[in-house]
């Protein structure tokens, strides 16, 4: 069974991201595992740290069992995910247990570092996999098998200088948008602390604004998640594209150089919901 990995910064950040594009991978027979890189000990204005991460870790299982996801436990705090030899074992470590063919990701650059961060150690990760002298926490067995990094869309389509970003692959999640808005609301703590530190009056209203963001790049979208394929050099073939042949026609072309079609691989086409 093929296996997906997504690793994200903080609980509910797979759930904005990228749930839809999981829940597509599981109909079709994939195993999901799920990590978030902080334990998201400082989302809250009203409870301590430790209280946070506790409610949080809670929150961030729930919305994996929403998935039907593997659930991979945290190791860093909220603002202290940085690129290091000791963070950078606990990823090598957990690629080599899961195998993933494809692991989603935040974008190389993002509004916060905490993102920015967990993305740098997701690709140095996925790049060690099969150093036989890079010694792991825990210790895992190298693991030489293709894989596949997609990063996610920044918030409102906007790098952190402001400036336009266009994915390379448009995913139609219309089919699952539900299911994904069901993940994101186990996050229940995070409404009262995004209201008071970024003013966002509705949770679950602003991942239906997302998603609609996105699909207004494609044709006839309603909901839609955007990816962007990392270099392939270290990590998988040239063309190698797992996403789009997982999923067809559900995924098509949209900012980025367009993947040659293969036996498995419709060509691109709008997404049709």
């Amino acid at each position: 069974m093929p296996a997906v990995l997504a690793l994200f910064a903080h609980p509910d950040d797979i759930e904005f991201r990228a749930a839809g594009t999981l829940l597509l991978l599981r109909e079709r027979g994939w195993e999901l595992h799920c990590c978030n890189v902080s334990r998201g000990n400082l989302g809250s204005s009203t409870m301590s740290s430790a209280r946070t991460a506790t409610v949080r870790r809670q929150e961030a299982q729930a919305a994996a069992k929403t998935l039907g996801a593997n659930w991979h436990p945290p190791f860093c705090d909220d603002l202290a995910i940085s690129y290091n030899a000791a963070n950078l074992a606990r990823v090598v470590a957990l690629v080599r247990q899961v195998r993933p063919t494809i692991l989603l990701t935040h974008p190389p650059v993002d509004y916060m570092e905490d993102h920015t961060e967990t993305c740098r150690l997701a690709v140095s990760g996925a790049f060690a996999r099969g150093m036989p002298n890079f010694r792991p926490r825990p210790a895992r067995a190298p693991w030489n098998g293709p894989v596949t990094i997609y990063h996610a869309t920044p918030h409102g389509l906007r790098g952190p200088l402001r400036e336009p970003v266009k994915p390379e692959l448009l995913v139609n999640t219309a089919s699952v948008h539900e299911q994904k808005l069901a993940a994101l609301a186990c996050h229940q703590s995070q409404q009262e602390w995004l209201d008071a530190s970024q003013g966002m009056n509705s949770y679950l209203a602003a991942a239906d604004e997302e998603s609609r963001t996105v699909a207004r790049l494609g044709k006839r979208l309603t909901h839609a998640e955007g990816w962007t394929r990392h270099s392939h050099l270290g990590f998988c073939g040239e063309t190698d594209d797992p996403l789009r042949d997982a999923l067809g026609r559900l995924v098509a072309t949209f900012g980025g150089l367009e993947s040659p079609p293969s036996r498995e691989r419709g060509l691109s086409s709008p997404l049709r919901r």
